[in-house]
């Protein structure tokens, strides 16, 4: 099984007020990408992807844009897509409750596994474990601390397939959202969430 980098491609977008002449506009990208390589070849192994966008001036970048990278928490953001899309649409509601548990369901065969709290970057929210926390709640901490138990927890109440057509139907048509965060047998097998620096920059605006 080929192994997938495992250092995330980075999408920029940005917005400015009096954009450069065109000219000037060539020199920037073309010194941005300059520094950009230069920091790559300091880090020995850095296997790197970046995508940016000037949304005001049209100005783009592309490093290894089309190149498969695990997408790790940016699949995050296709789950989020989904949960506020499911509320728009009736399917659940924001302040419903979600009891929450760590125990998940492979992909592969439906075996159980669970997560770690000290593989989490919010461990705090293991306390809650056993309790009703409202989706929003479980929302917020997977996107503002990147809590891989409450993203498992909203894949479970939402669906992987719905975040994986959500974020292709908005455009990012390369990414898979496959399963939850600590799938093991899923990760062995080859069937990852991966994601290319240049999918979410196609997005519709």
């Amino acid at each position: 099984m080929r192994l997938l980098p495992t250092v995330i491609g980075v999408t920029f977008a940005v917005c400015v007020c009096n954009p450069p002449a065109a000219e000037a506009q060539g020199s920037r990208t073309d010194g941005l990408q300059r520094a950009i390589e230069q920091r790559i070849k300091a880090v020995p192994g850095a296997d790197v992807a970046v995508s940016f966008r000037d949304l005001a001036s049209g100005e783009r970048l592309d490093m290894q844009a089309d190149v498969d990278f695990h997408a790790a928490s940016t699949m995050k953001i296709p789950v989020m897509l989904e949960v506020l899309r499911s509320a728009e649409a009736g399917r659940i509601s924001l302040d419903q409750g979600v009891l929450l548990v760590n125990r998940f369901h492979s992909i592969v065969d439906g075996s159980p596994y669970e997560l770690s709290s000290g593989d989490d970057s919010d461990s705090s929210v293991y306390t809650r474990v056993g309790e009703r926390v409202p989706v929003r709640e479980l929302m917020e901490r997977m996107i503002v601390r990147s809590s891989n138990l409450a993203t498992n927890a909203l894949i479970a109440l939402v669906g992987a397939d719905r975040a994986n057509a959500t974020a292709h139907a908005l455009g990012a048509s390369r990414i898979r959202v496959l399963r939850g965060v600590e799938d093991g047998k899923a990760y062995a097998a080859g069937m990852n969430n991966t994601t290319k620096s240049g999918d979410f920059s196609n997005c519709s605006q």
